[in-house]
């Protein structure tokens, strides 16, 4: 398949995901490309078959906010018509959903699949702003597929865009178990377990707003 995927480039959780998701559809033999305003920290460009496309924001004296939104639904378009992308996966819903949905009504009559993947405070706090409810709303029930990485996730998009829980389907955030196979069984495990017993790890950067 041709994807696209757009992301935050930053070390958040749902930029790391699309990234990892990226290089791993790639190593699988689909053609990815991945677009966002800058390359994102853990992208490696190795596989033939990944590609990033860096969306430019012009800044001109009118607007005191540079329209991001429109660029990226502009380059979504570019990419998707020069590529013939099968389907566009955007990671959080603001606004990477509205723009990807808005390019998908670009392109017509050339399908493209919007496939939108909630991460957490994208519903929780920003999409459930004032500010921003109506065009998430929006941009979620004109997606063709919605995803999200928790059940409680899911349940609290029913309960504050009023989204059809059938829409959405949950699916976790991973790890490559391979890439951690070496340390088990290591010394350092039995600094903290005897030998059999399991050690659950969390990892998170602990901001207030993940409380």
């Amino acid at each position: 398949m041709r994807i696209g995927i757009s992301c935050y480039p930053t070390f958040g959780g749902s930029g790391v995901v699309a990234t990892e998701l990226a290089m791993a559809l790639a190593d699988g033999g689909d053609e990815v490309h991945v677009i966002s305003y800058a390359l994102p920290s853990r992208l490696s460009l190795l596989a033939p078959s990944l590609f990033f496309h860096e969306v430019v924001v012009p800044h001109y004296p009118l607007f005191e906010y540079p329209p991001y939104s429109l660029a990226l639904a502009s380059k979504m378009a570019e990419v998707a018509r020069h590529q013939r992308l099968d389907l566009m996966h955007v990671h959080y819903a603001v606004p990477n959903a509205i723009s990807a949905v808005l390019a998908k009504q670009i392109l017509a009559p050339q399908p493209l699949a919007v496939v939108t993947t909630l991460h957490g405070t994208d519903i929780t706090l920003v999409g459930n702003d004032p500010s921003y409810l109506e065009t998430t709303r929006f941009g979620l029930r004109m997606s063709d597929a919605v995803t999200a990485v928790s059940s409680s996730l899911r349940e609290a998009t029913v309960e504050q865009l009023g989204l059809e829980a059938s829409r959405i389907e949950v699916i976790p955030n991973f790890i490559d178990p391979q890439r951690y196979e070496e340390v088990r069984g290591s010394a350092g495990a039995r600094r903290w377990a005897k030998p059999g017993e399991k050690i659950l790890l969390h990892i998170s950067n602990f901001r207030p707003v993940k409380r």
